[in-house]
């Protein structure tokens, strides 16, 4: 008998993110007290100026096939957010929407990535960036950031990483998972790199509004016209307007990918959500005001971590300057006992913490960080508060 399933896709890790937030939804279903710190969305509602654009759009029968691209009106909108915030000129034809940011990263690892390609993928990562290289066939290639160096790599260690077979880098910034944000003078040492080598970067931006102490996010392909040609850029509306449900994602390209991926993108989802597009224009075209507000609140819930963590003993964590993501440093504690079980990795802490006292982490293992686990602050004040008392008790509970 064959196979049933494609080599391409049995060696496919499930999301070990999606599985936490799972289990502890489940958990607190069950009538368990859970705190989840699993969380990769916001825990805002979409703003109604938003929900009012979709259900505009609903009431106008605005609910038909658009091009596979996504809407000329939402791509031109794209290019002027693309221009005013990042200095980069696009053309519509240049930009395709998508079924999320993570579709986007599909369709151009999909579009470019040759069998036995190189992708370099600075670690701590995204767990979904090495399992799309795999599965178009290239090879993940990871460069460590040190927690001495803010968790970001630097260009002389890129440099040392790029081979013969190197196609490209992948590049998020801000952050998920260390919520580390580059300057821009490391941005453009990594570019000038990038350049000399001849290397694609796929840059993941979905993150560049969320970010704090003055931090501010730098566009690689603004770096000059050969970067620009260089790179894809990636971005979306799920984590700036709370948008995660509605699925869109977009990416800027040169024209030449750009119309290779729409052509791809036509026979397999044809086009995004259009009432969803139509939700996206309304957002990109309006005031920065509950974008400021959101980012507002991130930083109050950051800064109430941080100075929880601070008091903890047992743990460390590297400062985060953007998304809302905290690495929280536990290896100090493998090799100590919850019970009868000994903590070894990131996957037991995660577990028997889940376990003896119903707070949800993510293992770092999932990130190509198995001395941590990463805390979300999107959540309310009152459940960092308790959770990170809970992980309190739990630690100074480990013998």
């Amino acid at each position: 008998m064959q196979k049933r399933i494609a080599a391409r896709v049995a060696g496919i890790a499930p999301s070990l993110t999606l599985a936490i937030t799972a289990k502890a939804k489940a958990l607190k279903e069950a009538g368990e007290s859970v705190i989840s710190f699993g969380a990769g969305e916001p825990d805002f509602n979409t703003p109604d100026y938003i929900l009012s654009a979709a259900q505009t759009a609903m009431n106008e029968g605005k609910t038909k096939y658009t091009p596979s691209s996504g809407l000329l009106p939402l791509r031109k909108a794209i290019c002027e957010k693309l221009k005013r915030d990042n200095n980069l000129d696009y053309e519509p034809s240049q930009i395709i929407v998508s079924n999320g940011a993570k579709h986007s990263l599909f369709n151009i690892c999909f579009a470019t990535i040759e069998a036995g390609d190189e992708v370099i993928i600075p670690a701590p990562y995204w767990l979904t960036y090495p399992e799309l290289v795999s599965v178009c066939g290239g090879v993940p290639v990871y460069v460590k950031a040190t927690k001495e160096n803010g968790f970001k790599i630097t260009a002389e260690q890129l440099k040392a990483a790029i081979t013969p077979k190197t196609k490209m880098l992948i590049f998020n910034c801000p952050s998920n998972p260390t919520g580390a944000v580059y300057t821009e003078e490391e941005i453009k040492a990594i570019a000038a790199v990038c350049e000399e080598a001849g290397i694609y970067v796929i840059s993941d931006e979905i993150y560049e509004k969320l970010v704090y102490d003055g931090a501010k996010a730098y566009s690689i392909a603004s770096y000059s016209d050969k970067m620009k040609e260089l790179t894809f850029t990636v971005n979306g509306v799920s984590k700036t307007y709370a948008m995660t449900g509605w699925r869109i994602g977009y990416l800027a390209a040169p024209k030449d990918v750009a119309k290779a991926i729409d052509s791809f993108q036509s026979h397999a989802t044809s086009n995004p959500n259009s009432i969803a597009q139509y939700a996206t224009m309304a957002a990109l075209n309006a005031s920065a005001q509950s974008v400021n507000e959101m980012v507002d609140i991130f930083a109050q819930r950051r800064a109430a971590m941080l100075k929880k963590l601070d008091q903890m003993d047992g743990v460390t964590y590297v400062t985060p300057h953007g998304a809302f993501y905290v690495m929280m440093v536990v290896d100090n504690l493998y090799g100590k006992k919850s019970g009868e079980k000994t903590i070894e990795n990131s996957i037991d802490f995660a577990a028997e913490l889940l376990e003896k006292e119903k707070v949800a982490v993510v293992p770092g293992i999932s990130f190509g960080a198995e001395d941590c686990v990463r805390l979300s602050y999107s959540l309310s004040l009152q459940d960092i508060e308790e959770g990170l008392s809970r992980i309190e008790r739990f630690v100074k509970s480990l013998q």
